[in-house]
């Protein structure tokens, strides 16, 4: 499975990597393209995953905003929730193109 943001290909992962969760495929941060994201300051907590961490992703020179979240130290529920460890995952916001 593929991430493509502004035509360029940010991520890609063999499908029995990814982890899908509330309609969201999480991808394992060793997917994605060196130098692509960029930690941001928006705060979000899930009352069932935790805190989780927003970035931005830079393509071709442009910063977007918020287009991917994880959750570095979920709650135990989350994985208890998920079955998985979700730590080292990231999901991508719907301007991010998901698909094969």
């Amino acid at each position: 499975m593929k991430a493509v943001l502004a035509g360029t290909v940010i991520a890609e992962a063999d499908d029995a990597d990814l982890i899908s969760i509330e309609g969201n495929w999480y991808f394992p941060l060793t997917s994605v393209a060196p130098g692509v994201l960029v930690e941001s300051p928006t705060p979000y907590t899930c009352p069932w995953k935790g805190e989780a961490q927003y970035y931005s992703a830079v393509v071709d020179g442009e910063q977007y905003k918020d287009a991917a979240w994880g959750y570095p130290r979920p709650y135990p529920s989350a994985q208890e929730r998920v079955g998985k460890d979700i730590s080292g995952h990231i999901a991508f916001a719907p301007s991010v193109e998901v698909g094969p």
